[in-house]
């Protein structure tokens, strides 16, 4: 990514970034304080962006932190971000942080995810569904994407698996066209060719539940012991990351979406 970003200069990488927001030049000048003439020389290379500039557009472009560190880089800058592993002990305070966060939420599933889906910390509630899976799946570095939509794997225990399987393709969709990060198209690309469970390799129906919830949003539906539990995801991030591996961490949350879900997630806490 580096060598290609260098390569190319800053300009068309600004300009992409640009027309993928669907902004005109003139647009992207009044929101960064600059003039449409600056943003045209600044494209087409004939004017080389000072260091604020490149951070200015990047922020007015919503450009995801790794990809402003190319944006520097291509016009001959410094990376910016740092790239911190998380077991750093510089992030020590942070995963203590998602560490509370995660039990707290019990007896409700909760994970937290880097940018392509390799879980970094789960709950026990997300390893309660996790029961029963096969041993190959469950080998670290586990993958949510890989897990739930493996045919030997959560797949099967999905009711609305078209569906959900459609809405978790297509966030990926979304992700890889705001960053080129190919550890993600390689996961992506995989699951996507994952055949849906079903008798002799068909695909798998889904099926209705007797007395269907009004639900609020699209909801994962999947077995569990029998008990048919419904869930609605909620993806939080950190607002202001300053580091590209804080920037790239997701905390999925599932929402019970019906009261028989609290009922029997709490019974098997033996909550009251």
């Amino acid at each position: 990514m580096t060598t290609v970003a260098t390569r190319t200069g800053v300009g068309p990488l600004l300009r992409d970034w640009r027309e993928r927001r669907r902004l005109s030049q003139l647009e992207l000048a009044l929101r960064a304080d600059s003039s449409a003439r600056h943003i045209s020389f600044v494209e087409t290379g004939r004017s080389r962006p000072s260091e604020e500039m490149v951070l200015r557009l990047a922020e007015h472009l919503e450009v995801p932190v790794r990809e402003r560190n190319a944006l520097l880089l291509a016009a001959g800058y410094a990376p910016r971000y740092a790239e911190t592993p998380l077991d750093d002990p510089s992030l020590g305070s942070l995963r203590a942080g998602l560490d509370r966060l995660l039990a707290g939420y019990e007896p409700y599933p909760a994970l937290v995810v880097d940018g392509s889906y390799t879980v970094v910390a789960a709950n026990r509630g997300l390893m309660a569904l996790l029961g029963g899976l096969p041993g190959h799946l469950l080998v670290p570095p586990l993958n949510a994407m890989r897990i739930t939509l493996h045919p030997e794997g959560l797949a099967p225990r999905i009711r609305n698996l078209r569906e959900w399987r459609g809405h978790l393709l297509a966030q990926m969709e979304r992700q890889l066209a705001l960053a080129r990060s190919e550890p993600l198209r390689r996961v992506y690309e995989e699951v996507a060719a994952y055949p849906l469970p079903g008798p002799a390799g068909g695909g798998a129906e889904d099926r209705e539940d007797p007395q269907p919830y009004p639900y609020f949003a699209l909801p994962l539906r999947i077995e569990h012991d029998g008990h048919v539990l419904s869930f609605v995801s909620s993806i939080s991030t950190f607002n202001t990351p300053m580091d590209v591996t804080v920037a790239e961490l997701a905390i999925e949350t599932l929402l019970p979406a019906d009261p028989a879900t609290v009922t029997y997630l709490r019974s098997l806490e033996g909550a009251p």
